[in-house]
């Protein structure tokens, strides 16, 4: 052991555009105001938080196949060069959102940093959505549906050649874990990609510790390592009622804390998302307070 302290970076994106529902920009300073910061120092993390990305501008609301995109490109691109920098520098990259569809600029930038040593990311995926529509098989044209699918090369050619190349994660290396809400043609969209899913079904029936373990096996096989993507809707509303699209019959309290517990112990996250917190639409900052607690348990925070 060299003694040396692992190092976080935490990375704000006030952005909204890629949803229906106003708030989410809100969300990494409601989540900052749940001792983030303090509670990951407590953990012997070196923390440095980089503060918010800008989010341009817009007149309205764009209308569409791919409302907004031109914006939530820019943030992205900001974005990827952030977890890029962070990664190379051997520091976790920690961005809190926002909507969803930032994750195609925080995983591009982990996975362009670990290419450059000649490494794979895998990836979690944490939701009660699939997010693998393509501007053509979107029902609303919202980009925060779309990222899964920008990821693995599918979809509008600017998002998924963002950092240039695609795809940026192999299809045999994504977990999709707790979805219970998934359009039709998204259905098609997950059995073409080839992506490994664990539906709140087999949550159920097999046990989020079995699910959570083989899920960590499949983002790790041949790779530096995995990038955790975590949507706070993937947890039951009664538990996180903060968010813009929340469907009942998500993951527990405890279901959600052990799965990123069970990351933390495999030393092997690279990467950590938690996105769709809003302020809007949450009591007493409940579920800031639990996002707070689900980023300190995936990174390293124990029971005792």
């Amino acid at each position: 052991m060299s003694g040396k302290k692992r190092r976080a970076t935490i990375i704000g994106v006030p952005l909204d555009y890629g949803a229906s529902k106003k708030g989410a920009s809100g969300g990494p300073a409601a989540v900052r105001r749940a001792n983030l910061v303090e509670g990951l120092e407590a953990l012997d993390l070196e923390v440095t938080d980089v503060g918010d990305l800008s989010v341009p501008k817009i007149a309205a609301a764009a209308k569409g196949k791919l409302k907004n995109g031109a914006a939530i490109l820019k943030v992205c691109q900001s974005l990827e060069k952030q977890t890029y920098e962070a990664v190379a520098n051997g520091s976790v990259p920690i961005t809190l959102g926002g909507d969803h569809s930032l994750a195609v600029g925080s995983v591009s930038g982990v996975a362009r940093a670990l290419r450059d040593k000649g490494r794979k990311v895998g990836l979690i995926w944490v939701d009660a959505h699939a997010d693998i529509n393509t501007p053509e098989s979107s029902p609303t044209g919202n980009v925060h549906g779309m990222p899964l699918a920008h990821l693995l090369g599918m979809g509008h050619k600017d998002f998924a050649r963002l950092g240039g190349f695609s795809p940026k994660v192999d299809p045999r290396n994504v977990v999709l874990l707790g979805i219970r809400d998934v359009d039709r043609a998204e259905a098609v969209n997950i059995r073409k990609s080839g992506i490994r899913v664990f539906s709140m079904q087999e949550i159920d029936r097999y046990g989020m510790g079995v699910v959570t373990e083989q899920a960590i096996d499949m983002a790790s096989d041949g790779t530096a390592g995995f990038h955790l993507s975590f949507d706070i809707d993937a947890v039951d509303p009664g538990n996180a009622p903060g968010t813009g699209t929340i469907k009942r019959g998500g993951l527990t309290y405890r279901e959600s804390h052990l799965l990123m517990e069970l990351c933390a112990d495999s030393e092997r996250v690279v990467g950590l998302d938690l996105v769709e917190v809003n302020p809007l639409e949450d009591t007493q900052n409940a579920t800031a307070v639990l996002a707070s607690e689900l980023i300190a348990s995936a990174m390293g925070k124990n029971i005792y």
